[in-house]
């Protein structure tokens, strides 16, 4: 069902090379090596997906040279070491766990990760071996959480303008796909969610629209809104706001709103959320939801049925104290009624 990308091939084929070679590369290519670095800039090494927030910079200098950058001296050179032990198998879960809590130490450590020779190679296997452990549901919370690691690494590579686009059009954001369609509540499947969605979500906050139109045409969209209609609180407002940043564009909006029944799935879903908020409300949701509903009411089509089945809980008093706490909320409300009436 989840074809590989012939590029996702190339990557899987790589990894039969031996580990004293990648171990080379990947210095090599720390130092600038020019076979390393246009390698890995050609694609031939495979560039796994990711996505996520940089927090923060060190200031660590960056120096740049004909294919890529490569991080310099100072703290880097423990992220280096620590991307050379990934290469061990019996390292490799310590090193993708000090990787992923450093991850903010260098705003490029997703550059440098995407150039060295092989590190993006292991990171697919990382991902595609838990695969069998979806369905029937049979991972553990200390395999979820290296696959978590592993997935925040992916992160810095899809937050980066110099790589974001790179990863997008090797397909690799599919790799995530299998994780967003499991179903279980138990806490290692919904961390698997929530940070595949930390991914998507990095690269569509852009608000570019080849990013959009790739998960459009890639079926994303049943994938999110079944996480918006069932996930965990966290699970649900990073997936609403996805939907979001999708609908803004004007070809997301073009496909929920042209046909029919997939708008009426949209508005039945999207009133699921409100109610499910009665007991346990939630200012990030309900405000995700609400911009939601304000941009499908651009189709007269949407309008007209929220006219008639918009969430009462959305008109009456039962989100009066998230109204009284937030002035931002308030507004939001009264533009989405306004624009109802």
């Amino acid at each position: 069902m989840y074809a590989q990308h012939p590029q996702q091939q190339n990557a899987l084929a790589q990894s039969k090379g031996s580990d004293a070679k990648y171990q080379n590369q990947a210095l090599y290519a720390r130092a600038g090596g020019s076979a390393a670095v246009s390698g890995a800039a050609s694609g031939s090494y495979g560039a796994p997906p990711s996505a996520g927030n940089v927090a923060g910079t060190t200031g660590v200098h960056v120096s740049s040279n004909a294919g890529g950058q490569a991080m310099a001296d100072g703290d880097s050179e423990a992220l280096y070491q620590l991307m050379v032990e990934l290469f061990s198998a019996t390292n490799r879960e310590q090193a993708l766990a000090e990787l992923s809590r450093r991850r903010d130490q260098n705003p490029d450590l997703g550059v440098a990760l995407w150039n060295a020779y092989g590190v993006m190679t292991i990171l697919y296997q990382e991902i595609i071996a838990i695969y069998p452990l979806l369905n029937p549901p049979a991972l553990t919370m200390s395999v979820s959480n290296r696959v978590c690691n592993s997935l925040a690494l992916l992160q810095l590579v899809a937050t980066h303008e110099q790589t974001r686009m790179q990863l997008l059009k090797a397909n690799v954001p599919q790799l995530l796909y299998p994780f967003l369609s499991t179903t279980s509540k138990v806490k290692q499947y919904d961390n698997l969610r929530l940070t595949s969605l930390g991914v998507i979500g990095a690269l569509v906050k852009y608000d570019n629209r080849e990013v959009i139109s790739f998960f459009v045409v890639t079926e994303f969209l049943p994938l999110c809104l079944k996480i918006m209609d069932i996930g965990s609180e966290l699970c649900k407002v990073v997936a609403t706001f996805i939907f979001q940043k999708i609908i803004i564009d004007d070809g997301g909006f073009q496909y929920v709103t042209s046909n029919p029944k997939r708008l009426h799935t949209v508005l039945v879903i999207l009133n699921n959320v409100v109610n499910q908020m009665v007991t346990m409300p939630s200012g990030r949701l309900l405000k995700s939801v609400t911009k939601c509903l304000i941009r499908l009411a651009d189709n007269q089509e949407a309008k007209e049925k929220m006219q008639e089945g918009l969430s009462e809980h959305l008109r009456d008093s039962t989100f009066a104290h998230v109204l009284a706490e937030d002035v931002s909320y308030r507004r939001l409300i009264y533009q989405l009624l306004v624009k109802l009436t």
